[in-house]
């Protein structure tokens, strides 16, 4: 009997158990999945506003590119600061025009003297910024810092707790699923310990023995995988619409979900459906060779 057609026996003659496995192996990876692409979401925007200005420093009137450049010295000394930019009262002028170019009256009323110039700064890593405002507060010339703590520290541990919880979910459910297949396969070992010493005795080598067991197990993953990959990608293609409405801004997300026919949209998809399907089939096989090294020996 070939190898494919013995593996469809298994299956056939056990529909419940290939039933339960594949249906743990489905709720592992679309609980796994969803926390995964929560995760990669929650990266992809706490870098985006990692890269970003942290800080922004506003100087009094009378201080300018003077005043900046020394804080500026100061700043890079501490090794926490990644980058700066300098703000002129023009340059603010010129932005604030820019912001307001639909309101006449607005334009009229405001002139680069009573802008103060800034300077931008962001931090090697987010838990420096109050080391750094504290430099900052101290220095010639500041009349005012703001700092976006408050939203970094909310992405940082909003993704720390994705991380937490749907790691934690995703191991427990990994666990499961081992579990249930490694006693899938340990009771059709059982059923099938005759034939398996008949084997043994004809001198059929230890691998065409477990191969059948093993690739019964990997279907199993493969198959679950692949149903609840499918699923988040419907999923996700329903979406996308109003994904792109709140995640355009990340530059990463909007190209990924910019467009379903998109080149980046498609490799991400395939990458992430031939990901799953492969660590399914893994995950499965793995239970099985458990099973096997523990029930035929």
């Amino acid at each position: 009997m070939s190898l494919r057609r013995e593996v469809k026996t298994h299956i056939r003659r056990s529909p419940y158990q290939a039933l339960a496995a594949t249906l743990t192996m489905f709720l592992t990876f679309l609980v796994g999945g969803v926390f995964f692409l929560a995760t990669m979401a929650s990266v992809a925007i706490l870098g985006y506003f990692e890269g970003k200005p942290q800080v922004t420093v506003f100087f009094t009137p009378k201080a300018g590119q003077i005043e900046a450049d020394s804080l500026k010295t100061k700043l890079e000394a501490t090794g926490k600061v990644s980058g700066t930019h300098f703000v002129s009262k023009e340059d603010a002028l010129a932005i604030y025009r820019a912001q307001n170019q639909n309101d006449p009256l607005l334009l009229e009323m405001v002139t680069a003297d009573i802008l103060p110039a800034s300077l931008e700064v962001s931090a090697t890593d987010p838990q420096y910024l109050s080391e750094l405002a504290q430099v900052i507060q101290g220095s010639e010339g500041v009349d005012e810092v703001i700092y976006q703590r408050d939203v970094v520290d909310s992405l940082l541990a909003w993704t720390n707790a994705i991380r937490w919880v749907g790691g934690t979910l995703a191991l427990l459910l990994v666990i499961d699923s081992l579990l249930i297949i490694g006693t899938v396969i340990a009771m059709k070992i059982a059923l099938k310990r005759d034939e398996v010493e008949i084997l043994t005795l004809v001198g059929a080598t230890p691998w065409a023995i477990r191969a059948p067991f093993i690739l019964e197990g990997g279907l199993y993953g493969l198959t679950g995988a692949s149903i609840a990959s499918l699923i988040l990608t419907i999923v996700i293609v329903w979406l996308r619409p109003y994904l792109f409405s709140f995640l355009g801004v990340i530059p990463i997300l909007a190209v990924m979900l910019g467009s379903i026919t998109s080149s980046a949209f498609l490799i991400s998809i395939a990458t992430f459906m031939v990901g799953t399907m492969l660590l399914g089939f893994i995950l499965g096989a793995l239970g099985s060779s458990i099973a096997l090294r523990r029930y035929l020996k």
